[in-house]
């Protein structure tokens, strides 16, 4: 498998070297960094890293505004926030944005390697002070409309099953034995899902779910089981 390539956006420059290092010396390519909005722009339009790291705090132009203008530029770039804030809000907000990724600077270099090549593969990854977050709904009161909705994304029944789970922030493997199905199934699942309801990540999904109540309706299904 192909080395993970990021171009690392932070401006405070002892953190950008240091974390230079240590993603070099697990076998990363940090093919650019800068502390710089425009830089980041520039940079990622040069290079298309599998993975943009970036800051939430920085400067007069916050990260979650660079990361609207990647986003803009590029729909399909993925960019996992690295950062101090460990303020809900500030989850929900870069994931809205299409963040795929919610990391913490002091978590362990292992462990942020791991997951930076999980968010390349494909997965949304999200520090573990923040699993089940997407599951309490009352974190998203004042931020979401909970007017309930009925199924008008036409998913079966079985897709409904998985976007509960989904929305619990569980994994495909945790699906796949609580549904009794295999790993493989609930990926195809999943894609239909996220195609149905016109969003690109997990968490995009389950933000939808909660917004609109989607799992609040039992019998919302409206085809056969898959």
């Amino acid at each position: 498998m192909s080395r993970v390539s990021l171009v690392v956006v932070d401006d405070h420059t002892l953190f950008r070297t240091g974390l230079y290092e240590l993603l070099t010396r697990r076998q990363l390519d940090v093919l650019g960094m800068t502390g710089q909005a425009q830089e980041a722009l520039e940079l990622v339009t040069q290079h298309r890293p599998d993975i943009v790291l970036l800051d939430l705090r920085m400067g007069e132009i916050g990260g979650l505004a660079i990361l609207r203008d990647i986003r803009k530029h590029f729909p399909e770039q993925r960019v996992v926030i690295l950062t101090t804030s460990i303020e809900e809000n500030d989850v929900l907000r870069a994931l809205k944005l299409g963040a795929v990724g919610y990391l913490l600077k002091d978590m362990d270099p292992d462990n942020l390697v791991d997951l930076l090549k999980r968010a390349r593969d494909g997965e949304t990854v999200v520090a573990q002070e923040f699993t089940g977050l997407l599951a309490r709904a009352a974190v998203y009161k004042g931020e979401l409309d909970t007017t309930p909705n009925k199924n008008v994304y036409k998913l079966t029944p079985r897709e409904m099953d998985i976007l509960r789970h989904i929305a619990k922030g569980e994994s495909n493997k945790h699906i796949a034995s609580e549904l009794g199905i295999v790993d493989g199934t609930v990926k195809l699942h999943v894609r239909a899902v996220l195609k149905k309801l016109g969003v690109q990540t997990r968490v995009q999904a389950a933000l939808l779910a909660v917004a609109e109540r989607l799992c609040d309706e039992a019998d919302s299904g409206s085809g056969e089981q898959n």
